[in-house]
């Protein structure tokens, strides 16, 4: 009986062992953040402009610690405003220009101290119009028809990426079989004391 007890210790040591580590391990890479995706798609072509720009990230954002910049060809700014935040979400305004390639950088600080940075592009493949110049008051000219801009694009569904760690579940998963194998282990020496 002293043998049997002796292995259900050493059991549920190994057990609580196992479960330490799991934890260990863990807690840094929820403390790491991460980029996820973004709408517009880093590389997508567009005929007509969004209205704005998500870019999504793996955990909760630091308005304080995030920045983003928009800018168009020959970088000209393209935001049309101040980012917003929700959660893990940022969201830019997007001031559409001429046509061609543009850059979205973002830089934010995670929970562990590193710093995440990086950049998406997308090409609009049609511009806006151009404002007409300011004509001379001395030189009678008829009045220019308003340009026409491009219609605006209602935006496509927002990415609503959770806000929670999408790898957050696997420490849970190994606890769970840890456990299992535990409770079956001690199960398997009752039955054998007991038939013994």
């Amino acid at each position: 009986m002293g043998g049997g007890r002796t292995r259900t210790v050493a059991l549920l040591l190994t057990v609580t062992g196992a479960m330490l580590s799991v934890f260990a391990l863990a807690s840094p890479a929820a403390a790491h953040n991460a980029f996820t995706g973004s709408n517009p798609k880093d590389g997508a072509k567009l005929a007509e402009p969004p209205r704005r720009i998500q870019l999504n990230f793996l955990s909760r954002l630091k308005p304080e610690d995030t920045t983003v910049t928009v800018t168009g060809p020959d970088e000209v700014p393209a935001a049309g405003g101040k980012p917003t935040f929700d959660g893990s979400r940022v969201t830019v305004p997007f001031k559409p220009g001429a046509a061609g390639v543009y850059i979205v950088q973002y830089r934010t600080l995670s929970s562990d101290g590193h710093t995440i940075s990086g950049e998406i592009q997308f090409t609009m493949t049609t511009g806006t119009a151009p404002t007409p110049a300011p004509t001379s008051a001395a030189a009678p000219t008829p009045t220019p028809a308003a340009p026409t801009a491009a219609p605006s694009a209602e935006p496509a569904p927002l990415d609503r990426a959770s806000d929670a760690d999408p790898t957050a579940w696997w420490p849970w998963l190994v606890v769970a079989v840890l456990a299992l194998a535990a409770l079956a282990g001690g199960v398997f020496l009752v039955r054998r004391r007991r038939t013994g």
